[in-house]
């Protein structure tokens, strides 16, 4: 059996691939072709362990992943299996996989969900997520400017992302993520944060908000404010996501009802029309589920196999 580090990932899947990978998957889901397992914790001694999972016949691989967690840092490892004959196929660390899909899945949920004319991000944390989904957004999206608000941003962080990205980077200090916010069509939570991050009601009209910081069912990025003013909030898959966002979970009676919330395989099926007008505020909450690590992580053994075995040149 194979074991893929980080490296190798990084080296033979690009951000274009794991955007389309994840277009197939969530594709493939929402047509009842392939089916997930919600993410199980376990803890004790103040360790937790996390697994999800996937099966996807279309790309013949079946596969889990499975991390600790310990004072808050996470170890990731992806097992992945053949559904042709059950063999194991490989091992992977995960940490490039994880970075990958959750920022190409937000990507994609962009190009339904956002405006068209979109031009201003605005991001909160600008740590190893935070940076992914900016350098992603950046290179596939029009945009011309980056608002980056982070206290714990290291320096340089804007003239590095403004290359990455080719637009301009400003600092927001935290006292002005309001301000921030009003000026953005784009926003991204990727924060550590238990608590909101602005008002909701800085939201311009036909925002798009992308919050992915937390699968915590006690943490939460975004206020009632934002919720309500929502057309629509989706949601990658609605049996994982209700138990595990904090957002859903800890918002008062009232403010987000059932029909408002739906999954992400129905708007890149369009089976739904979440934007029905241009000044609606669209939300798309994450918490990452299997489905995504298993089809990044059998596209990057099949890319990596392939490439073993191609003749040198």
């Amino acid at each position: 059996m194979q074991h893929i580090t980080d490296e190798m990932v990084d080296r033979h899947v690009s951000a274009e691939d794991a955007q389309r990978v994840m277009l197939d998957a969530f594709r493939s889901f929402g047509s009842g072709r392939a089916a997930m397992q919600e993410r199980i914790r376990t803890e004790a001694g103040g360790v937790k362990l996390s697994t999800l999972a996937a099966v996807i016949p279309e790309q013949q691989v079946a596969g889990a992943k499975v991390y600790t967690t310990i004072n808050g840092q996470f170890s990731f490892v992806i097992l992945i299996f053949s559904t042709v004959d059950g063999r194991p196929l490989a091992s992977l660390d995960a940490g490039a996989i994880t970075r990958l899909r959750t920022a190409a899945c937000t990507v994609m949920a962009a190009r339904h969900l956002a405006r068209s004319d979109s031009g201003t991000l605005a991001l909160f944390g600008a740590g190893t997520q935070g940076f992914a989904h900016a350098r992603q957004l950046g290179r596939a999206l029009p945009l011309r400017r980056i608002l980056v608000c982070d206290p714990y941003a290291p320096e340089g962080l804007a003239a590095r992302l403004g290359a990455e990205c080719n637009v301009d980077v400003q600092m927001v200090e935290p006292s002005a993520a309001n301000e921030a916010v009003g000026q953005a069509d784009i926003v991204v939570t990727a924060s550590r944060s238990t608590t909101p991050l602005f008002q909701g009601s800085a939201l311009r009209p036909g925002a798009f908000v992308a919050a992915i910081g937390s699968s915590l069912p006690h943490t939460r990025e975004l206020d009632d404010t934002a919720l309500a003013r929502a057309a629509t909030v989706v949601v990658e898959w609605r049996p994982q996501s209700m138990r595990e966002a904090g957002d859903i979970v800890l918002a008062a009676e009232g403010v987000l009802p059932d029909t408002k919330i739906v999954e992400l395989a129905d708007v890149v099926l369009e089976r739904v029309q979440p934007r029905r007008q241009p000044e609606d505020i669209v939300i798309y909450k994450s918490v990452g589920v299997g489905l995504e690590d298993v089809a990044l992580a059998g596209f990057a053994w099949s890319r990596i196999s392939q490439s073993a075995h191609s003749p040198a040149t």
